[in-house]
């Protein structure tokens, strides 16, 4: 009993954090989670009254983590960024974890009376479900619930892939020039390798550091700072050092022809999300990605035989 009057109210607040979580940018889905808050705070009322009228005034902190095999719950601020389809995806897993708890608990529990209780209380977190169900009927129609998928698109377009993709572009072109220009003028693989990797860091530090200071994402709609600067670096790290790697390869004329290769791969990946994500023609966005690289690659190899 006293883990049931926890795990209610664990569970209501849970829900209240999503609420106002969501309340902005979601707000038919954050009813849904303020009435499920609400019930909670109900079953927890009724839970402490049977409690007392029971066992007596007192109740013995027990919690989920004191229970071997408990549902321990993430914080929400562990959740970020908060995709709505995770927060439902959660909450399902919130009662179906409580109603399964209970049923081993009953079936373990000796006691008639324990035993009904326990049993009670897991079909009440399978009529939440029903309830949840019920509410998002009500609240959350489905052109409503198409407008905020379609909104979760969109921020995901611009808090991911957009930075992703300016980061992606930015090295797997601009390093062309210094990579090939080395590779070309001393013929070396490994001083290749070690101005492309060079080449990729420094670049990657540098856009993730200029995404970051862009905007602060709260007019534009395109989240915190720190993490498009984080996706914006890596993908420019990772856009350079795909053509850079070939040159670990000995034998220089390989390796040129393996990063040629990886060269159209990154181009190709390139235009495929722009076509994905952006809704660009493909033909246009394949004509663009490759005159670009292919007129950075021609400087660094014209350069590279001066």
């Amino acid at each position: 009993m006293a883990l049931a009057v926890a795990n209610e109210e664990e569970d209501g607040r849970i829900y209240s954090d999503y609420a106002l979580a969501l309340k902005d940018e979601y707000p038919a889905s954050a009813k849904v989670f303020e009435a499920m808050a609400a019930e909670e705070n109900e079953h927890r009322r009724r839970l402490i009254d049977m409690f007392v009228s029971k066992f007596g005034e007192h109740i013995p902190l027990i919690r989920r983590q004191d229970i071997k095999g408990g549902m321990v719950r993430r914080p929400i601020w562990h959740m970020r960024p908060l995709p709505i389809d995770r927060v439902r995806r959660a909450s399902e897993e919130m009662e179906a974890d409580a109603a399964r708890f209970y049923r081993v608990a009953a079936e373990r529990a000796s006691d008639a009376g324990i035993r009904k209780l326990l049993g009670d209380l897991a079909a009440a977190e399978d009529q939440h479900k029903l309830d949840a169900a019920g509410l998002e009927s009500q609240l959350l129609t489905e052109s409503v619930r198409q407008k905020e998928d379609d909104d979760e698109r969109r921020r995901f377009i611009l808090q991911i892939i957009q930075p992703g993709l300016v980061g992606l572009m930015d090295g797997s072109v601009s390093t062309l020039a210094p990579v090939f220009a080395a590779a070309f003028a001393t013929r070396d693989p490994w001083n290749a390798f070690l101005v492309g990797m060079a080449a990729s860091i420094g670049a990657g530090i540098s856009m993730g550091f200029a995404e970051a200071l862009a905007d602060d994402g709260k007019l534009s709609g395109r989240g915190t700072p720190l993490l498009r600067g984080i996706v914006c670096g890596l993908m420019t790290v990772a856009g350079g050092i795909g053509h850079t790697l070939p040159y670990l390869i000995p034998h220089f004329f390989v390796a040129t022809v393996l990063a040629c290769v990886v060269v159209a791969l990154e181009l190709g990946a390139i235009a495929y999300i722009q076509y994905r994500y952006m809704d660009t023609p493909p033909l246009s966005a394949v004509a663009k990605v490759v005159l670009g690289g292919a007129l950075v690659l021609a400087v660094g190899i014209l350069i590279g035989n001066a």
